[in-house]
């Protein structure tokens, strides 16, 4: 996979979600590069990593594991956001012990609804071809009826080329593949380590209905809520997100209890 490393110390590793790339965390990144050894990466299909049939959430652990490897990480701190979450609760899951803690932003253990419908219909409705500037690109999504926040979120994955435009990320491989990624298809593993679930709550993707998910795979949980803070929680409270984080893996890697 592809990625970015600054840093010195233990290593974190930050999982961006669906439609993502690694510079949706740099933020925090750069607040935990100060007393650690920080990785970003793009995942599967994203950004500028490889393309793939395989999006099931053991695939993606597996690519997870495979990173590691080849950067001889025996273990580290995960911190990943929406589907990077689930990817990381996934490796967690599968792969404990290569996990020293565990952050989950605004996701949760289960599987959802499609609620992407409407983004899948606007960048494939896109007639990139045709497209001359990032502006005629802007006014295509919104008119499909994608607020400008998340268009302009969109729209980094839109890179210029000596033929035109054209997309980073792998957008017919994840449509197809986008059941996989809103289902969780674990329920009787666990993870015990340390373990905390940040959410917004002016968000609906972590709700009171998924507590017993929660604690029957994550018994070790802690939970934090953002006030005025929506699913984009990092970059709608990034201070408050940061602080919030850097604390849990300080407790984490010096083996203290959260008070």
């Amino acid at each position: 996979m592809h990625f970015e490393q600054a840093g010195q110390g233990p290593d974190i590793i930050l999982i961006h979600g669906l439609f993502g790339n690694l510079d949706n965390l740099r933020g925090l990144a750069r607040q935990l590069e100060q007393h650690y050894r920080v990785w970003r990466v793009d995942l599967p299909n994203h950004g500028l990593s490889f393309h793939t049939a395989d999006m099931h959430y053991d695939a993606l652990a597996c690519a997870l594991t495979d990173f590691m490897d080849a950067q001889q990480l025996s273990c580290a701190h995960l911190v990943g956001h929406s589907m990077g979450g689930k990817v990381a609760m996934a490796m967690a899951l599968t792969q404990g012990h290569r996990v020293h803690s565990l952050v989950a932003a605004d996701i949760a253990p289960v599987a959802y609804h499609a609620r992407h419908t409407k983004v899948f219909a606007a960048l494939t409705s896109l007639p990139i071809s045709q497209i001359s500037d990032r502006r005629q690109a802007l006014e295509h999504l919104l008119s499909a009826g994608i607020d400008e926040g998340t268009a302009q979120f969109l729209l980094k994955n839109l890179q210029r080329t000596a033929s035109g435009f054209e997309w980073k990320l792998n957008l017919s491989q994840l449509e197809q593949c986008y059941a996989q990624l809103i289902d969780w298809p674990y329920s009787e593993l666990t993870y015990t380590g340390p373990t905390l679930f940040i959410r917004g709550d002016q968000s609906d993707y972590v709700m009171s209905d998924h507590r017993q998910a929660i604690l029957a795979q994550f018994p070790h949980v802690q939970a934090k809520t953002i006030v005025g803070a929506g699913h984009w929680l990092h970059a709608q409270k990034p201070a408050q997100f940061n602080r919030i984080v850097e604390h849990f893996i300080d407790k984490a890697t010096n083996g203290t209890p959260e008070a």
